[in-house]
């Protein structure tokens, strides 16, 4: 387990943070919210890259950081492997170089993956002999993981890795993450304010605002908040873990199970049995009180009116809809619930007009 508290003021009047959480021992914890949250500066925190003005952190027992008791491991003994934004890899190194200084870097007793391994893991063999000046953006990036890997840390921090790539370079690299988080077996505090990243990765969600945290607790229950500031965004809604089911290769789609019924999206190529998430956005779902027919949407869906709540916009409520063990959200005006006349505990219909289903996510890698 990692534990963080810190204080810390950047100037006599600049950026205050207060911040304490605490993350399990496997699978990835996200640190997210807007620029300047704060984000950045706890990982470096945790790194040995800042020594806060008051704080603790410890990992598996080891104390870091007390600045109470004077105690302040530095970075090369943490045990802690950085991936930043840029690779920062040597650019007089080869491919193959720059993951040997990872793996001589990593401590003579540490288990780990070795070279071969991570080179599989990653898809970088036929780059081994390039230096970092002759790859692309999303390439760099996977060496930099492949690094950082072969150092044998005991917790993975990455900084907004894929922030400098441009959308097919992060559609390229998110899936090498996506299996490194499975087969690492090791913490990894991933600091983003991409809200896909989070959907495609993190096991966790520790939410920053303004230097202090919002809230913190596992990303499908945080999904559902209506109270913080998640909800006001546009691709708000409820993120659904799902089971690839079957293929209908003639319509074009396909079928995916949750706890409380299915769902039809387009063809996807992953079989079935494979375990994903799924966001299914409030402003994509609407509700009806008797069952819709002839429309075009696949998905209507039988569900109980939990809940009704405020929505950032006055003109606007979040309807909670229980579907089974599962809940969505939607987001309607005020004149739909009244013209309706919708109250808590009524059984209406869930019209999910689009699903955004990106890769399988930490439900199963």
């Amino acid at each position: 387990m990692l534990e963080v508290a810190l204080r810390h003021r950047f100037g006599r009047d600049g950026f205050a943070l207060d911040i304490a959480f605490a993350m399990p021992e496997a699978g990835v914890t996200a640190l997210f919210g807007p620029s300047g949250c704060g984000k950045s500066t706890v990982l470096a925190v945790v790194a040995g890259l800042l020594r806060p003005q008051a704080g603790r952190v410890a990992l598996r027992g080891q104390v870091l950081l007390d600045t109470a008791r004077g105690v302040f491991v530095p970075p090369e003994r943490r045990r802690c492997a950085v991936v930043f934004q840029d690779a920062r890899l040597f650019p007089h190194f080869s491919v193959e170089a720059n993951l040997r200084y990872g793996l001589r870097r990593a401590p003579p007793d540490a288990a780990g993956p070795g070279i071969e391994e991570v080179v599989a893991l990653l898809g970088i063999g036929h780059l081994m002999a390039r230096r970092p000046g002759k790859l692309s953006g999303g390439e760099r990036q996977r060496v930099a993981l492949g690094r950082a890997l072969l150092a044998r840390p005991l917790l993975l921090l990455m900084d907004e890795p894929l922030a400098a790539l441009d959308a097919e370079r992060r559609a390229e690299v998110l899936p090498f993450l996506a299996r490194l988080r499975t087969a690492a077996g090791l913490p990894i505090l991933y600091v983003t304010h991409a809200l896909d990243e989070v959907d495609a990765l993190a096991d966790r969600l520790v939410l920053l605002q303004a230097g202090r945290v919002a809230a913190e607790g596992t990303v499908e229950a945080l999904s559902l908040r209506t109270d913080l500031p998640l909800a006001g965004r546009r691709d708000a809604g409820a993120l659904l873990p799902c089971t690839v089911v079957a293929h209908d290769a003639a319509r074009g789609l396909t079928r995916l199970g949750f706890a409380g019924g299915t769902l039809w999206v387009p063809l996807r190529d992953e079989p079935p049995g494979t375990t994903a998430r799924v966001r299914l956005r409030a402003r994509d779902v609407a509700v009806a009180t008797a069952e819709p027919r002839q429309l075009s949407t696949q998905n209507v869906l039988p569900a109980v009116l939990a809940g009704i709540g405020e929505a950032a916009s006055p003109h606007e409520l979040f309807l909670r809809l229980r579907l089974g063990e599962s809940e969505l959200l939607a987001r309607v005006t005020r004149d739909s619930v009244a013209r309706l006349g919708l109250v808590p505990g009524m059984a209406v219909w869930a019209v999910v007009k689009a699903v955004t289903f990106d890769r399988a996510g930490p439900a199963g890698g």
